[in-house]
């Protein structure tokens, strides 16, 4: 009766940490920033979070209508941040091939906080509407080349 009450707790408690290493796993991508402003809704995915200074960011935006969450196509805006030290980046919006979605590509010079932000409208007769936020970037990746 001990063999199998042993085999029976030995099952379970593999069959448990399976069941806590599969749930552990998925994409390891960065979680998107999702902002508002007081037309659009921006869903803003870098492909690595957070950042390190001095490498190419590749960054997509998926752009919405606010009032109707439809898409917004082929609108203009532009990526920037800058740091308390007076350094700046920016990139132009570039948009699809998905629809709704617009991709920048943006390198951060030095390690340090910086502040972040997009200005996009959906054409030349609306206004450009902003969204902001706070981005913490870190030191530099060592060299691969020896």
């Amino acid at each position: 009766m001990r063999r199998w009450a042993a085999a029976v707790a030995g099952v379970v408690s593999l069959a448990l940490a399976a069941a806590v290493v599969t749930s552990c796993g998925g994409d390891n991508t960065p979680p998107p920033l999702r902002l508002m402003s007081n037309s659009y809704s921006f869903t803003i995915t870098p492909d690595d979070a957070p950042p390190h200074a001095r490498q190419d960011i590749h960054v997509k935006i998926q752009i919405l209508d606010r009032k109707t969450r439809q898409p917004i196509e082929n609108g203009i805006g532009q990526l920037f941040a800058s740091n308390n030290e007076g350094a700046k980046t920016w990139d132009g919006l570039a948009y699809g091939p998905e629809v709704g979605i617009y991709h920048a590509k943006i390198n951060y010079v030095v390690a340090g906080t910086w502040a972040g932000a997009i200005r996009f409208s959906r054409d030349s007769i609306h206004p450009l509407e902003r969204v902001d936020w706070m981005q913490e970037v870190h030191d530099e990746r060592p060299s691969s080349t020896p």
